[in-house]
């Protein structure tokens, strides 16, 4: 995202950077409306719940981005199994949260989730994956197209020369299984994340993703600052020609520095003050979480740059004035969510 958003300012797109601005505006409004919302009304063992709306808009749009990139370029892929795969995995660590919330909500007559039960988020996440991969393989054997004999040669019963089907079932498979996983996967983690440190305080998880999520995108401010000030030499220009590496080395700076505030600041006004400050993260994991989210951060921009060129595409969608596609704005987090759930983790 940053690199479209050095590429347009230098040619003088005001009028994309307003609405570039403006859609960027009401995206964080809903998204502190969500978080706001989950943290006056989340109960022990619900917390996320009311984010999913959230995390299936986020999920699915990337879902459809992706998938239409794929298809515009000429390679099939079953969208609408990507979609409820990417669906069902995203909101397979949810299932904790609404059995417990059928529990509440029903009085306790159905029993909560078992704290140790051996399924627990992650296994859900793992049942999802493995389960959409061989949903989506059953979909291809029902509707595979055998490979048909041109020529046998009944002596040695080989196959001389075959016509292969016009789109191969081991291609659309590939593309589905991968879109599905390199999605679900990660988002699954945001609600993950949400749901760390419960036992400590009902907020702590928002706490950990509110800094996961600044610490990344604020990476992309610290780049496009220190990249249009001082950037000199490129990153990778075959991949993404408007990043340098001093941008770089400004998107680690801004993303420590964020990450050391949310720890020194975020995490002890959404905990409740009843809370020992040693059970809250300390600020000198900012120097490992900040580095390690920018850098990911990177990764997953260059990929989604990588896509956009293979597959002759500017932008990876047009939901969203001036910031193009939702993969233009999840490009980075999906990337560094995994790093931000380990150190999370670690800390919490």
């Amino acid at each position: 995202m940053t690199d479209n958003f050095e590429s347009d300012f230098s040619q003088g797109s005001h009028s994309l950077l307003i609405d570039r601005l403006r859609s960027a505006a009401v995206l964080i409004a809903i998204a502190l409306g969500c978080l706001f919302v989950d943290a006056k009304f989340s109960t022990a063992g619900t917390e996320g719940l009311l984010l999913v709306p959230l995390l299936l808009f986020f999920a699915l749009g990337t879902t459809w981005d992706v998938t239409s990139l794929l298809m515009s370029s000429g390679r099939d892929v079953w969208r609408a199994g990507c979609m409820i795969a990417v669906g069902a995995i995203s909101l397979g660590p949810a299932i904790p949260a609404l059995v417990n919330a059928a529990s509440q909500l029903s009085g306790g007559a159905i029993g909560a989730y078992p704290r140790d039960c051996p399924i627990g988020q992650l296994g859900w996440v793992i049942t999802m994956a493995i389960a959409s991969v061989f949903a989506l393989l059953i979909r291809e054997m029902r509707s595979y197209v055998a490979v048909v004999p041109e020529q046998l040669d009944a002596s040695t019963a080989k196959v001389d020369s075959v016509v292969l089907p016009a789109s191969s079932s081991i291609d659309r498979t590939m593309r589905a299984a991968f879109v599905s996983l390199y999605v679900g996967l990660p988002m699954s983690l945001l609600f993950a994340i949400r749901g760390l440190g419960s036992d400590i305080s009902t907020s702590w998880g928002l706490a950990a993703l509110l800094t996961m999520i600044a610490t990344t995108k604020s990476a992309d401010a610290g780049a496009y600052f220190a990249g249009k000030t001082f950037g000199r030499h490129k990153l990778i220009p075959r991949l993404s020609p408007g990043k340098t590496w001093e941008g770089a080395v400004g998107g680690v700076v801004m993303s420590t520095l964020v990450a050391m505030a949310c720890l020194r600041w975020l995490f002890p006004a959404l905990v409740s003050d009843a809370i020992p400050l040693s059970s809250l993260p300390s600020t000198s994991w900012a120097f490992i979480f900040g580095p390690a989210l920018a850098i990911t951060g990177m990764v997953g921009d260059l990929a989604e740059s990588m896509f956009k060129r293979d597959c002759g595409a500017k932008d990876s969608g047009n939901w969203l004035p001036g910031l193009g596609g939702v993969w233009d704005v999840t490009d980075s987090l999906i990337a560094a969510i995994l790093p931000a759930f380990l150190c999370l983790a670690a800390a919490a």
